[in-house]
C-alpha cells in the first residue's frame, strides 16, 4: 500500500485532531500520547469535518460537529446514532518526528 508523508508530530496538538489532504482526499489524524489514528474525515452520515469535531481522548472518541454521532477513532465505528456506517481507517505511523499514513491501493 503507498504511503504517504503529511507532516511533523508537532503539527498535530496532543489530544486533538487535524485533517490532511491525502492523494486528494481528506484524513483526520488523532493523537493520543505517542499514539495516533487516522480515519476519513468526512462523516459517514453528512458531509462534516470529523477532524473539526470535539476529540475525547481518553474514550478515543471524535463527536461529528453536525450531528454528534460519536466515532471510535481506532476501528472507525460510529458508537452513536444517527451515523451507523463506519469511517474508513488507515495506518499511521512516525519515523523521527515525520509522520506518514498508509493510502490508496
Amino acid at each position: 500500500m503507498p504511503t504517504y508523508q503529511i507532516g511533523t508530530l508537532a503539527d498535530i496538538p496532543e489530544g486533538r485532531g487535524k485533517a490532511f489532504t491525502v492523494n486528494g482526499v481528506r484524513v483526520a489524524v488523532f493523537r493520543v500520547g505517542t499514539e495516533l489514528y487516522a480515519i476519513d474525515d468526512t462523516c459517514s452520515h453528512a458531509e462534516a469535518s470529523l477532524s473539526a469535531g470535539e476529540f475525547d481522548p481518553e474514550e478515543y472518541c471524535v463527536e461529528c460537529p453536525l450531528h454528534g454521532s460519536l466515532f471510535d477513532v481506532r476501528t472507525g465505528t460510529p458508537r452513536t446514532l444517527p451515523a451507523f456506517e463506519p469511517v474508513a481507517t488507515y495506518r499511521v505511523f512516525v519515523e523521527g518526528a515525520t509522520v506518514f499514513v498508509e493510502f490508496g491501493a
